[in-house]
This record gives structure tokens, C-alpha cells and sequence, in this order.
């Protein structure tokens, strides 16, 4: 079903068990991604980027950089896609296979072209402890769930894109990380964050070594059941959930004792202008994180070209 923005809607409840077996997909193929390429802060170099094709690792060195491979979610053909420099391409269906068959498979291809990496092998922050090649119950790879999904990604991205170039301080590239399967742009006042407690997280205090204020979509969870773009300020400065956020059907929620802006993806689509109405949520959530963490937005706002 399709609405006037020509963007599908995306139920939860109903593609639980397609979103599960897409996101260990994702979570298996970037893992590979951060084991074999060179660190950049805040994770930066282990995430996954939209494309024409679906959703795809970029490339990944090997051969001590002397060549590299993509590994690639096609949702056009539905199979798993990996190719590499010297121009081979090898893949296999993605339809009835289980995580257990994809992990195996993936493997085997890369051992083929001379790669061989060791992985953890467990999903990150879900509740499965089984292996990846341990997982033949999740095998609910959908088409229909995947191409919707991606469809809503690549408008998304680009909308994110728009957003983060009106900002001259430090932006990471939209991205989507696997860990929560959601599609991210995050913008970073300069200055450090206070240090987190030594039971924080490896990755969080690296993800979050800095101020920043973090937009997303992603396409639900158990807490909020259907897809939603979000905004949160880090540190949380005292009263953000007091500042108003544009549109009007967006609101502020607790996340984890933290506040954060949502705003609902079936709200948007209802909207006469969905693209600037989403605009107005990113800039209203940062103008509010910014105004009371005192980034100096002036300096940091990015002009048009005709006012330089």
C-alpha cells in the first residue's frame, strides 16, 4: 500500500520475524566489516551504507589493501552479493536461508578469494546467545519486507544527507549500524563529553566520547512498535523536554532515563510536505539540544552559497 509520497508503510507486529532475520544478516556481514578495516572513531568504520543495490558493507581491504570486497544485500535479486577489485562476483540466495546457511556460505566465498576472519560469533544486544552458525530457526528473510524497507532508506538517506550538509562542525556519514538496524546522522559540538563510569561499555564510551546530537530512523522495536525517526541530545542537558519540536504530532519520550524526540514515520507520510516536514523535526530536536548545551550555532550553521 502505498500513499501519496509513493513511500510503502512498514507494519511491526506482522514483520517481526522478517526484521529479525534481515538484522542478523546485517549484524554478520558487519561484523566482517569491522574486524577487516582500519578503526575510525566512534565506530564509524564498521557501519552499512544505502545504495542502488540495497544495503552494502563498502568496501573492505584485503590482501593487505592491495584489493578489496563489498558485501552487499541485493534487494533487487535477493541474494547476498560479494565482489571484489579484480572483478569476480559470487553470491548466493538470501529466500528460505536460514542464519545458520548464511554464515556458513559467507565463509566458504571468502575463504575462496583468499579471506579468512574470525568473527565473534553471537549476535550483539539481542537476546540470542546461540552462534550465528548455530541459528537455523531464523530463516524469514521476506522480499516484500526488505525492498519496503530499503525504498523508505534510500528517501531517508537522502533527506539525512540534506540535513547534515547545513552543518560546518564534525558529521559522520549517514550510515546504518547493525547493531539496532537503524540509519543515522550525528552532528558533534567539538567539545568532550564527561567521561563515563568504568562499567560503561567499550563502545558507548567511544561512541559517545564527545557531545553530540544523534538523528536516526529505524523501523521499530519491541518498546515502540511501528518505524520512527528519533533525536537525542548527549549529555542530555536539564529541561530539552520542555523545548517544542516541529511538527506538532512530534513528542518527546524517556528513552533509558534520557529524553528523546520522536517523531512517528505513519505521522510523516500524512503530512502534505514530507520531506521539509521531516527537516523541521531534525532542526527543531537540535535547535533544541544545542540552545541549551550552548554550541555556538552560529559559527556552525552552514549558509547558502549565495550569502558567502
Amino acid at each position: 500500500m502505498k500513499n501519496a509520497l509513493q513511500l510503502p508503510l512498514l507494519p511491526y507486529t506482522e514483520n517481526v520475524p522478517h526484521k529479525l532475520t534481515l538484522h542478523l544478516f546485517l549484524q554478520v556481514i558487519g561484523k566482517i566489516r569491522l574486524k577487516m578495516t582500519p578503526r575510525k572513531n566512534h565506530w564509524w568504520y564498521i557501519t552499512e551504507y544505502i545504495d542502488t543495490q540495497g544495503i552494502s558493507t563498502g568496501p573492505i581491504p584485503y590482501h593487505s589493501g592491495m584489493d578489496a570486497f563489498t558485501l552487499t544485500i541485493n534487494v533487487h535479486t535477493h541474494r547476498l552479493d560479494v565482489a571484489t577489485t579484480k572483478g569476480e562476483i559470487f553470491g548466493f540466495s538470501l529466500i528460505g536461508t536460514t542464519v545458520a546457511d548464511f554464515y556458513h556460505q559467507l565463509i566458504e566465498i571468502l575463504e575462496k578469494i583468499g579471506v579468512k576472519v574470525s568473527i565473534v560469533n553471537k549476535p550483539f544486544d539481542l537476546p540470542i546467545d546461540k552462534p550465528f552458525g548455530e541459528l537455523t530457526e531464523y530463516h524469514h528473510y521476506d522480499e516484500a519486507y526488505t525492498k519496503d524497507l530499503w525504498q523508505i532508506l534510500v528517501w531517508v538517506d537522502g533527506v539525512f544527507k540534506e540535513f547534515g550538509g547545513r552543518f560546518y562542525g564534525k558529521t559522520c556519514p549517514v550510515h546504518l549500524y547493525w547493531h539496532s538496524m537503524d540509519l543515522a546522522v550525528t552532528r558533534f559540538s567539538g567539545k568532550k563529553a564527561p567521561p563515563m563510569g568504568k562499567e560503561a561499555r567499550l563502545s558507548d564510551k567511544d561512541a559517545y566520547s564527545h557531545e553530540c546530537i544523534s538523528f536516526g530512523f529505524w523501523a521499530g522495536d519491541e518498546n515502540m512498535q511501528e518505524p520512527a525517526f528519533y533525536s537525542y541530545t548527549y549529555p542530555a542537558p536539564e529541561g530539552i523536554n520542555k523545548k517544542m519540536l516541529q511538527p506538532a504530532t512530534a513528542e518527546w519520550i524517556d528513552s533509558n532515563g534520557s529524553p528523546m524526540a520522536i517523531l512517528r514515520y505513519n505521522d510523516l507520510l500524512n503530512t502534505t510536505n514530507p520531506r521539509q516536514e521531516l527537516l523541521s523535526f531534525l532542526e527543531s530536536a537540535y535547535q533544541a539540544g544545542a540552545e541549551l548545551a550552548h554550541w555556538d550555532t552560529d559559527k556552525l550553521d552552514v549558509p547558502d552559497l549565495h550569502e558567502l
